[in-house]
């Protein structure tokens, strides 16, 4: 009896220990230096390309099981973007990840007006794991050893700037998400950087091309398409910006 509970406890370690490497593969998504790039190509297009504040950016990616494996930061110091969109970029990046599959994709701005009050997933928003972001070293933000890399922050947010991450099979492998600045900016940039990845093979969406851009419908409180986000406010705006997205960035299999 004792040989068989060792044995029992010795296979269920090997398996715990296998479902956690199989958690924390991010073999299929961007490392550090390959985000942090993209990222900091993107931000370079500025108030003119980008449209918003013209501000620096935090980025993140997780894996399909949601887990961060890396987070950067495009500023020349972790101080030179808002602090609390380190946080912000996760949660956008789980989002995506999180309501996107392998033949239908939905960016974390999608679902902002179902998730209104009387829309069909009013109450949708969580808040992430504060085991996981609000601790650790902050000398390590925005670096490698970030210490939200490797764990999962969950949360839901329902603004623009996460993005579902496609390889060039049409199979999702995780998400990216973008904050820093106006959340229709920040979209814009997640949309060059996952450009620029290679990662936006979308085979369909709920916006034109089909993709997962952002749609702005939403007259007196209400999204007839049902996915609506609002404009959004401060420096340059960025609509028009967005709105030609899928005819000078295009994403989808035909890459």
């Amino acid at each position: 009896m004792y040989l068989n509970k060792f044995y029992v406890a010795m296979i269920f370690s090997v398996l715990l220990s296998a479902d956690l490497c199989r958690a924390q593969d991010c073999s299929k998504v961007p490392n550090y230096e390959k985000l942090k790039a993209a990222m900091t190509s993107a931000v370079k297009q500025g108030q003119g390309g980008n449209g918003g504040l013209g501000n620096q950016e935090w980025g993140t990616v997780v894996n399909r099981d949601g887990v961060v494996c890396a987070l950067v930061f495009t500023g020349p110091e972790r101080g030179s973007q808002w602090p609390g969109s380190r946080i912000i970029s996760a949660m956008k990046a789980n989002t995506a990840n999180a309501f996107s599959i392998d033949n239908f994709a939905l960016s974390s701005g999608n679902i902002y007006s179902s998730a209104q009050p009387g829309g069909s997933l009013y109450g949708i928003t969580l808040q992430p794991n504060p085991a996981v972001v609000l601790v650790g070293d902050p000398q390590k933000f925005g670096q490698k050893d970030d210490p939200m890399v490797g764990k999962a922050p969950g949360g839901v947010i329902v603004f623009a700037g996460g993005l579902a991450l496609y390889s060039k099979d049409g199979k999702i492998v995780g998400g990216l998400g973008a904050s820093g600045d106006t959340a229709c900016a920040d979209h814009v940039i997640a949309w060059r950087a996952r450009h620029e990845l290679g990662l936006d093979n979308v085979p369909m969406g709920v916006a034109p091309g089909p993709s997962d851009n952002l749609i702005f419908d939403i007259q007196d409180g209400q999204s007839p398409s049902g996915y609506g986000h609002p404009s959004c406010k401060g420096g340059k705006p960025s609509e028009e910006i967005i709105k030609d997205l899928t005819n000078k960035i295009p994403s989808g299999p035909h890459h």
